[in-house]
């Protein structure tokens, strides 16, 4: 995982001095390009590492060899947790990092390890979302890392209001984001697409005691995804399709079973039996659905209402 390897970069750079991209290579066991873009990748959040051409060149920590990070300003710090910390998801990369954070002079620790919770990837997109407008995500995470209240001009389904909330992480959907944040109504879910414009108050607040931003995205995701998934749908269609179809309904494509003669039978869903004719309508006679009725009959109504209408 490259969280890992980001940090293993790091203490390297710090025991060694200066290393070359392939002694990193060898170290890491990576090809000598996966070396180099880590290099460039530390270079690029802040820490201060830097290049050196020539013969006996390499990569240095900016004052030499170091046993600590008592070389990185507060903003390098926070730079380097925002970028390691959403990736380590693994146990190792997770004791790395606070290991890393311990290196830390303590004024920075807090900011650190807030920079090191402060975003969550999720790879799997739901579709529908344009990209935040530029800056705010990074406006959003200095919020966050720092607990300071915003207000946020929001487009949401009944017009546009403003919202003053408590920021208390980010989640990166496959470059899709969203704000979780806590709001007098309770907790609520932001997408940055939606946001005109963004405020940062004067106003400090207190994180909830216990919160986990990974958990409580999983749970946002499965109160979403269960109101994606009320109606099923059970089709059959060429095996050579399938990857068509899972592009179409992503994770509520499920239960795939090969039926021989190049066909196969699988389970999708979607809110509504409109929802899902809405979809399947576009296979023609590509897909057949079995059931339920429901959907078959939004498909019959729709049919009809094309051949009426282009006869």
């Amino acid at each position: 995982m490259r969280a890992d390897r980001l940090v293993a970069v790091l203490l390297l750079l710090q025991s060694r001095g200066r290393v070359t991209a392939a002694e990193v290579a060898v170290e890491l066991e990576v090809s000598l390009a996966t070396a180099r873009r880590d290099l460039a990748a530390l270079a690029s959040a802040g820490v201060p590492v830097y290049p050196q051409a020539g013969r006996g060149g390499g990569w240095s920590l900016v004052g030499g060899a170091r046993t600590d990070l008592s070389g990185l300003t507060r903003d390098e710090a926070r730079a380097l947790f925002l970028t390691v910390g959403p990736t380590a998801t693994s146990p190792r990369a997770r004791t790395a990092l606070r290991k890393l954070v311990r290196a830390l002079p303590g004024t920075f620790r807090a900011d650190a390890e807030a920079a090191a919770e402060a975003v969550v990837v999720d790879p799997a997109r739901w579709g529908g979302q344009e990209a935040a407008p530029p800056g705010l995500v990074e406006e959003l995470q200095r919020a966050v890392v720092s607990r300071t209240r915003v207000r946020l001009d929001y487009a949401s389904r009944t017009g546009r209001t403003l919202r003053t909330v408590d920021p208390l992480g980010l989640v990166d959907k496959d470059d899709v984001w969203y704000l979780l944040a806590q709001t007098p109504r309770g907790r609520r879910t932001f997408r940055l697409d939606r946001i005109g414009d963004l405020e940062t108050l004067d106003e400090r607040f207190e994180r909830p005691d216990g919160f986990d931003l990974v958990r409580e995205w999983q749970r946002v995701v499965g109160e979403v995804e269960a109101r994606r998934s009320l109606t099923s749908a059970t089709v059959v269609v060429p095996t050579r399709f399938l990857p068509v179809l899972r592009t179409q309904f992503g994770r509520h494509c499920t239960d795939v079973r090969e039926l021989g003669g190049g066909r196969a039978r699988c389970l999708v869903a979607a809110p509504a039996p409109l929802d899902l004719a809405r979809t399947l309508a576009g296979w023609g006679a590509g897909i057949e659905v079995e059931g339920p009725a429901s959907v078959r009959a939004e498909l019959g109504r729709i049919g009809r209402e094309l051949v009426q209408r282009y006869p």
